[in-house]
């Protein structure tokens, strides 16, 4: 429990310091021990790699899988390790608490709660809804004997509805809810990127890597943006580069690819130096 409590702390400091830092998202633990030897000061899960890696589409896997790779990415490292939640694995406020307690006893200090409903027909929860939702995940948050850093996120931008006001809306009442850090997956600009930060008090996390706006850390940072992730973007760019090698493979009978590919003898020398 002090190990726990000391990444805990050090990932609230991490939000609590001048300019933004960038946390990872490893779908395995060789990734998370490499992001560590590389200097990272924090790592996130992917759902959607994960899933990805496990031959499965993004959201089919359910509440225990996430939390045993959860478990796994906190364990492999001394690094602190928020969770991607997804939606909490049910609609009922109580289960999105018991999904808070049960990340932190896999030993995560933080995690996301999203207000994606996992439904084609119907992709957002009614704001009240959402609202309760994130209110509970906070209560159950705050009744740990350690500072678990609890991330609402608004997913209007995924889904199709791409409504700077309602997203807003959203994050303030995440915010007035207790959310300790805010989070609109796929803002379309810069302008939406100032537009969210300028609207809440909270620490807001952007993810870089997806299709749309490009910025650096440094333009993030004058922004006000406090994290950035990068969600399944490590894990697609290395199943591109493992694509192409494939098809050089089948469809020309060569093997150029291996001249790009990192050394074993680099590899273990990371490994022996964490």
């Amino acid at each position: 429990m002090h190990d726990l409590l000391e990444r805990a702390r050090t990932f609230q400091a991490l939000h609590q310091r001048d300019g933004a830092f960038i946390i990872p998202n490893p779908w395995d633990v060789g990734g998370a021990c490499l992001l560590a030897r590389l200097g990272f000061e924090a790592l996130a899960t992917t759902s959607m790699g994960y899933a990805f890696s496990q031959g499965r589409l993004d959201n089919t896997l359910g509440r225990e899988q996430t939390l045993a790779y959860a478990a796994e990415i906190a364990t492999a490292t001394n690094l602190p390790v928020t969770a991607d939640l997804e939606n909490g694995f049910s609609d009922n406020p109580v289960a999105v608490a018991e999904t808070i307690r049960m990340a932190a006893s896999a030993g995560v200090v933080g995690g996301s709660i999203e207000d994606s409903t996992g439904r084609t027909h119907d992709p957002i929860y009614e704001i009240a809804r959402a609202t309760e939702r994130i209110r509970a995940a906070v209560e159950a948050a705050q009744s740990l004997p350690f500072p678990f850093t609890l991330t609402a996120r608004a997913e209007n931008y995924l889904h199709g509805h791409p409504d700077i006001k309602d997203t807003i809306r959203r994050l303030q009442a995440y915010q007035e809810a207790g959310a300790d850090v805010l989070y609109a997956p796929g803002l379309a600009s810069r302008d939406d990127i100032a537009a969210v930060v300028s609207s809440v008090d909270r620490p807001v996390n952007v993810v870089m890597g997806l299709q749309g706006v490009q910025l650096s850390l440094a333009e993030l940072t004058s922004l006000g943006v406090k994290r950035i992730s990068v969600g399944s973007s490590l894990y697609r760019a290395a199943l591109g580069t493992f694509l192409r090698a494939a098809g050089e493979m089948r469809d020309k009978g060569t093997f150029t690819f291996a001249a790009d590919a990192v050394s074993s003898k680099e590899v273990n020398r990371m490994l022996q130096q964490q």
